[in-house]
């Protein structure tokens, strides 16, 4: 995220969301306190200020384009809920295919999660899908600034495709069926689709606020997050045209990841330090928690056993551990300054954390859950948003104030190549990549 263009407003709109939060019953949500919580290098629980019930008891769609119209207007009339989601390895084999060892009682409709130990068993190195096989292998980033997309040719990095698009492009996201890309343009009220198999874009679709984008499980809906209206759009996956709207008591709400069964998702908002979690099935918030006051969450990415989500807090200088289920604070890792993307490796032993402060990447063990080392990209940086190659052996990240992109090896950490591009490049997407279906952002498959 821009936090140098959109805090100020972004804080201006903190004292509002708190009075969202009252009217909306939540009253556990405007201490503002520091709750005094210890950063953590070993396991360990936290005191939490939050609000939340008890955790709720929780059919894929081409998404090919279709019907666009005019950017900045929005078609259909929502109805509207009141309130309260080093490793490389070789090829993969899942864990299990037994429904025994799977996750328990699992969303209607959600692909069966196989392996309760490691939900991304099947987005091991090279297990690309029959969907995705035949597509070339290409790095899509989208330069905010510049209202650009670049492709690029991650082989020789060279820039193979360049198109403007609507204004502000921040993140590529792959659709849930694996068949487009959707670049999300926030200010310019549009996703504007890619077929993966030419690099090539369609025509614009008009959805508002589109500041990211993510799918459920069972490929129901997208979700737009609509960061500047305050709200998440659950829309159609195929035609985006908007079904619903779920109003949130906080500003900056941008990312998102869903639970082992996916029955809840967990949501960070940037600018006031709270992260929310939301029932998949009635679309209703039943858990809001600040972090801390100054806190700016980022990225979320929960751990192969389901059992720990992982937030990035950009003021922090890392990555806090909250339980899902209990939706409470168990530990935090201090990684760099200005912690911001979250990306787990082929092998789901590891995670790294891009520290767009200061131009390192944290790599943590995620049996452990503590850093093992961090890497340092060369004369600095500003590693933002990407993703892994197909076989995991290289990390792809943008460099957000620099206008490059980096490939950085995940072997040992060496910056293999920056490739210079348009202006404020963010959520950079490589594709195609391991697993079956979607989740959305710049690449969460199970």
């Amino acid at each position: 995220m821009f936090g140098d263009t959109r805090m100020t407003s972004g804080r201006r709109r903190a004292s509002a969301a708190l009075c969202l939060v009252a009217a909306l019953g939540l009253s556990g949500c405007t201490a503002r306190g520091h709750d005094g919580f210890a950063p953590r290098l070993g396991a360990g629980p936290g005191a939490a200020q939050s609000t939340a019930s008890a955790s709720p008891t929780a059919a894929s769609s081409s998404l090919t384009p279709q019907g666009a119209s005019s950017a900045g207007t929005d078609p259909a009339a929502p109805r509207t809920s009141a309130g309260a989601t080093p490793g490389s390895s070789p090829p993969v084999k899942p864990a299990s295919t037994s429904a025994v060892s799977g996750v328990a009682d699992p969303l209607p409709g959600m692909p069966l999660a196989d392996d309760a130990a490691n939900i991304y068993n099947h987005d091991g190195a090279n297990m690309l899908s029959p969907v995705v096989a035949g597509f070339p292998n290409l790095v899509y980033v989208p330069n905010s600034n510049s209202n650009t997309v670049d492709v690029i040719n991650p082989s020789t990095g060279a820039i193979v495709e360049h198109f403007a698009v609507p204004a502000q492009p921040q993140h590529v996201v792959p659709s849930y069926d694996l068949k487009t890309l959707w670049v999300n343009s926030d200010i310019g009220n549009a996703l504007t689709p890619i077929n993966p198999a030419t690099g090539l874009p369609g025509k614009p679709i008009a959805v508002a606020d589109p500041y990211n984008l993510y799918f459920t499980p069972d490929g129901k809906y997208a979700l737009v997050m609509a960061e500047r209206l305050h709200r998440i759009d659950w829309r159609d996956p195929t035609t985006m045209a908007l079904i619903h709207t779920t109003p949130v008591p906080c500003s900056g709400v941008n990312h998102a990841d869903f639970s082992a069964d996916g029955r809840y998702f967990i949501v960070s908002c940037e600018f006031d330090g709270r992260v929310l979690k939301i029932d998949t099935l009635t679309k209703q918030i039943v858990g809001v928690m600040r972090l801390t006051p100054d806190a700016m969450p980022q990225d979320v990415k929960v751990s192969p056993d389901g059992k720990v989500f992982y937030i990035a807090d950009m003021q922090s200088n890392g990555v806090w551990e909250i339980d899902g289920d209990t939706f409470k604070k168990i530990g935090f890792l201090p990684t760099g300054k200005g912690a911001h993307g979250l990306y787990v490796s082929r092998d789901a032993s590891l995670m790294y954390v891009t520290n767009r402060g200061e131009g390192s990447i944290s790599v943590v063990d995620l049996a452990t859950r503590t850093v093992k080392t961090t890497w340092r990209i060369p004369g600095g940086g500003s590693p933002d948003m990407g993703g892994l190659s197909v076989d995991g052996m290289q990390l792809w990240v943008s460099g957000r104030y620099n206008g490059v992109v980096y490939e950085i090896s995940t072997v040992d950490g060496h910056l293999i190549k920056k490739i210079k591009v348009g202006s404020g490049p963010h959520g950079l997407c490589v594709y195609p990549q391991p697993g079956r279906y979607s989740l959305g952002h710049t690449g969460v498959f199970r």
